[in-house]
């Protein structure tokens, strides 16, 4: 049994006690009422109006009770684990040196093919088969909560040895849950001291970088590890780099495969913290917009890279990314596009890519912005092209100036399913006339296939290595 139900029933059992010796009181008082005193009068006026006021107060004490009962329940109804309340308020006193975060991250699928009860005791399965591992391990009275939906936290008193190889036991063992199967995904905080609120985001934000780390570099590092000083340090190193405008620039050669010459570059962004580390994307961006910086971020490289393009050849263009949330902000564009006549820049050297896993759910409104930056001049290109519907639905609705297609169209290019797949999206592209962009090509064989293809565009090392902002600056000032 999870100590969250120990502890909820004796709670109860105490609100139960609340309850039953006033009642008791009060029903030894209408019995000396009625029938102790010295004549007994009966049911009179006044003694029925005590009786019935005494009941009265009774009764709405009683519902005051049971009402207080549900407010202040200490456990979630569905699994039986901690609320998140009860848990935060469990925290401060518990004091752990362990705070794990474990997410089901395809609950929202699994909701739509499975009624409420099945899922129901799916998730109460999950919490009681994870608390029996940790039990299994050693682990005693370890606190579990059920955060949102499809997040669960566990506190652990002490910092468990081999806590991870016990999480990815758990699992391996629990893939499949009545013929449902689960994909899961953990983070871990040790020495987890401070700011509860700060560590439980800081989770989130572990999770959210996992997700936008590589899967051979996920086989090789432990990054889903991390010390809670560690993400106060993070976070203040990003918000400081992010005051500071310290950008690392990278620039990416396009090749023209029409001209053989090089006439774009992509643009990749790192942040350096205040002793010069490099902060990576996929660590940075989650803090970022947790922290409500996002428009503050896209709006601080934008103006950075703007500010180049004045120092380099006129023939010379930039894509890089921006935030649909930022391209949709009033207070963005009016400050974007001021920037942009500032400079005196020929807008179409600026190529903003776009990349959704979702489809926006106002696609007329958010095809209405992109219009807005297409009419002041600039190009919009789709990145990652091919690896979500979301670029597919946009493409039958927007005229876009560039497609980059994703990078498992390149890397498994001798495979013949994706070669037929990407000779297919070539020749649509063409006949709508887009821009075609092949990324991550290193071999020779690859740059032979994707020019007898009729890309227009490729990137990698084995076109050309990038350049830092002095070396582009030099090479072309």
């Amino acid at each position: 049994m999870l100590l969250s139900e120990l502890e909820e029933r004796g709670r109860r059992f105490k609100l139960a006690l609340r309850a039953t010796i006033p009642v008791l009181m009060l029903v030894m008082l209408v019995f000396y009422i009625l029938f102790s005193q010295e004549e007994k009068s009966g049911l009179t006026l006044f003694n029925s109006f005590m009786v019935s006021a005494l009941v009265f107060i009774t009764v709405y004490f009683n519902y005051f009770l049971i009402d207080l009962s549900v407010r202040e329940s200490m456990v979630d109804q569905t699994t039986q684990s901690y609320n998140q309340r009860a848990f935060v308020r469990k925290l401060k006193a518990y004091k752990p040196n362990t705070i794990i975060l474990l997410v089901l991250k395809n609950l929202p699928v699994i909701n739509e093919n499975y009624g409420t009860e099945k899922v129901n005791l799916l998730l109460y399965t999950v919490i009681h088969k994870l608390d029996a591992i940790l039990t299994r391990h050693g682990i005693k009275n370890p606190l579990i909560a059920r955060r949102y939906g499809a997040e669960f936290i566990v506190a652990l008193d002490s910092s468990k040895e081999g806590i991870k190889k016990i999480l990815e036991n758990f699992i391996e063992e629990n893939k499949t849950i009545d013929d449902m199967e689960i994909d899961y995904a953990f983070a871990v905080v040790t020495e987890a001291q401070g700011n509860i609120e700060q560590i439980l985001e800081g989770l989130k934000d572990i999770i959210l970088a996992q997700e936008m780390t590589p899967e051979k570099e996920k086989q090789r590092t432990e990054n889903n590890i991390k010390n809670a000083r560690e993400i106060g340090a993070i976070e203040q190193d990003i918000i400081g780099a992010l005051d500071k405008k310290e950008f690392r620039l990278s620039f990416r050669p396009l090749l023209n495969t029409h001209t053989n010459t090089v006439d774009t570059y992509e643009i990749t962004a790192r942040m350096t913290s205040a002793n010069h580390q490099e902060i990576l994307p996929r660590v940075y961006l989650p803090i970022i917009n947790r922290l409500g910086l996002g428009i503050e971020y896209d709006y601080a490289l934008a103006e950075h890279i703007i500010k180049i393009l004045p120092l380099i050849d006129s023939n010379i263009s930039f894509t890089f990314n921006l935030s649909p949330f930022s391209l949709r902000n009033r207070s963005f564009q009016k400050k974007f596009f001021a920037l942009i006549e500032e400079q005196s820049l020929q807008p179409s050297r600026l190529i903003v890519q776009l990349y959704e896993r979702k489809t926006h759910h106002n696609l007329s409104g958010y095809f209405q912005t992109l219009s807005t930056f297409r009419q002041k001049g600039l190009r919009i290109c789709i990145d990652n092209f091919g690896s979500s519907n979301a670029s597919m639905e946009y493409i039958k609705y927007f005229k876009f100036d560039m497609v980059q297609f994703d990078r498992e169209f390149v890397t498994n290019l001798q495979e013949p399913t994706t070669y037929a797949m990407l000779s297919s999206l070539v020749e649509m592209s063409k006949n709508l006339h887009i821009d075609t962009v092949a990324k991550w090509v290193d071999q020779p064989s690859q740059k032979e296939i994707l020019t007898t293809l009729g890309i227009d565009y490729m990137q990698g090392f084995g076109i050309e290595k990038p350049l830092n902002e002095q070396q582009l600056i030099n090479k072309y000032n």
